[in-house]
């Protein structure tokens, strides 16, 4: 399956208190045709996120005032649902995590290569595009078992309540759904979603997956729906269509 070829240029807002960084950034996303918003503290960049609404947040980790886990936090805790990409310099596998359990759909270490952050960028914000160019009701609720499915609106419901996903949740889920009885390998769930061609980062898989089924599962350790298939990836397992 796929999600589209095109992205959506958009307005962009750029959080890190290297300010030498954020120029750089915010030069190359410009180039680009993206519009950019800076901040250099975490309470500015809060602040910023809840009144302009831009379309992305490129957010480091290591911020004064708030620190960008506190800023993605209250934002998820809002029901703000902007991608989020965050920057760390640290390399503990806990901070990445952590990032990606409080609603991080995406990271990237430092050092790293601009063009491949800007690549990162056009991914996400294609995929969101590709929904919001969808003419209204040009995709009607499907229903799968006791999930119901809203394409244009970015919304899945479970026995008739309304789950609260982050972008990359849903999409991670509308593919399960799809997909429903198939064995999807973790490097094809990592390309298709993060383009992670080579199969690097399979731990943001794994968290995505965990936050899922905390959603989702009456008892996440022993999964009714998300089976994990040992050496392959995972399995979506669903009762009968009604």
């Amino acid at each position: 399956m796929g999600f589209g070829v095109k992205y959506v240029k958009g307005k962009i807002l750029v959080v890190d208190d290297e300010e030498s960084l954020v120029r750089l950034i915010t030069y190359n996303l410009n180039k680009e045709g993206f519009t950019t918003l800076s901040a250099y503290d975490g309470l500015t960049a809060y602040n910023l996120a809840r009144e302009e609404k831009p379309d992305l947040i490129i957010l480091d980790l290591m911020l004064p005032e708030k620190d960008g886990l506190e800023v993605c936090r209250q934002l998820r805790s809002e029901g703000i649902n902007i991608p989020i990409i965050m920057l760390t310099a640290k390399d503990e596998e806990i901070d990445k995590v952590l990032g990606l359990e409080l609603g991080a759909d995406d990271y990237v270490t430092k050092p790293f290569s601009v063009r491949e952050l800007i690549a990162r960028v056009k991914a996400v914000l294609r995929r969101k595009g590709e929904r919001e160019d969808l003419p209204a009701g040009e995709e009607k609720a499907l229903v799968i078992g006791s999930f119901t499915i809203k394409p244009e609106r970015y919304e899945i419901y479970h026995h008739d309540k309304l789950l609260d996903l982050t972008l990359k949740e849903y999409e991670l889920l509308e593919i399960f759904l799809r997909n429903r009885g198939r064995v999807l390998k973790r490097d094809y769930l990592l390309e298709v979603l993060w383009d992670y061609a080579d199969g690097a980062n399979t731990r943001v898989l794994d968290v995505h997956v965990s936050k899922l089924r905390d959603k989702i599962e009456k008892d996440p350790k022993n999964p009714q729906y998300i089976k994990t298939v040992r050496g392959l990836g995972y399995k979506f397992e669903v009762e009968k269509d009604v």
